[in-house]
């Protein structure tokens, strides 16, 4: 069954200006590389040259930041969903 991944405005020029796209995978990583061939160039704004997830992206499984559970591993089922949120900076 597919995920349903939110997209954030400053990446929907990617998606067709789609809010929620479907992904499928295993892992937070097989539903960013769903996502990927189906929208080419996304995965190079979530992710540094060395597969990192950016320092200014944040991903949450069901409101809980990967980097705080198994980061690109972390597992996904069909009950979750995923959400790619830019981090907000401020002074």
């Amino acid at each position: 069954m597919p995920i349903q991944v939110r997209i954030p405005v400053q990446l929907r020029t990617l998606t067709n200006g789609e809010e929620v796209v479907s992904a499928s995978g295993t892992s937070v990583l097989e539903i960013i590389e769903d996502i990927e061939k189906k929208y080419p160039g996304i995965k190079d704004r979530i992710c540094e040259a060395d597969g990192k997830v950016r320092r200014f992206v944040n991903i949450f499984v069901n409101e809980e930041d990967i980097r705080f559970l198994d980061n690109l591993k972390t597992p996904i089922s069909d009950a979750d969903e995923v959400s790619i949120i830019p981090a907000i900076a401020g002074g």
